[in-house]
Order: structure tokens, then sequence, then C-alpha cells
């Protein structure tokens, strides 16, 4: 399940470092988000999709990796995103 072009652009802007940064770990982390919420939504409709909800757990791992990553590297930008993004810890 993908996003809207405009949802993404919106979050890349919005969790950005420079002007053509598309790819950091905030940015990463903010889009999975987008998207885990989006499957959230849906399986509260579909709650037998199970295939996707295979998917849903491949990318909170992901998100899981991202976010260990940043809070090695950087933890001010790791504790601000939590709070930006509404995740708990």
């Amino acid at each position: 399940m993908a996003l809207q072009k405009d949802t993404k652009k919106e979050v890349i802007s919005r969790f950005r470092l420079h002007e053509l940064d598309s790819g950091s770990p905030e940015v990463q982390i903010a889009l999975l988000t987008e998207r885990i919420n989006a499957l959230t939504e849906h399986f509260k409709v579909h709650k037998k999709d199970f295939a996707s909800r295979r998917g849903l757990l491949k990318l909170v791992g992901r998100r899981r990796k991202l976010l260990d990553y940043l809070k090695k590297s950087r933890i001010e930008k790791y504790r601000e995103l939590l709070k930006e993004l509404n995740l708990r810890k």
C-alpha cells in the first residue's frame, strides 16, 4: 500500500535535513510511520488480511532498525523524532 505522491512530498518536506534530502533516517522513519498508520486503518476494516499484516510487520521491523541507528548516532534527533511522530519510548 503505497503513499499518495502529495502525502509523500509533504512528509519529506517536513522531516528533511536540507533541500535535496530524501533518504536520511529521519525521512525514512517518517515515511514508514505514515505507511504503518495507513495499514493500521486498513486492518480496522479488513481483519483477515494476513498477507498485508506480514508486510506491516516487516515495515515495523525496518522502522525499528532505523530508530535504533538514529538513537546510536544522534540521540537528540531521535528524541525529537519520537515526539514529532507520537511514537512511544
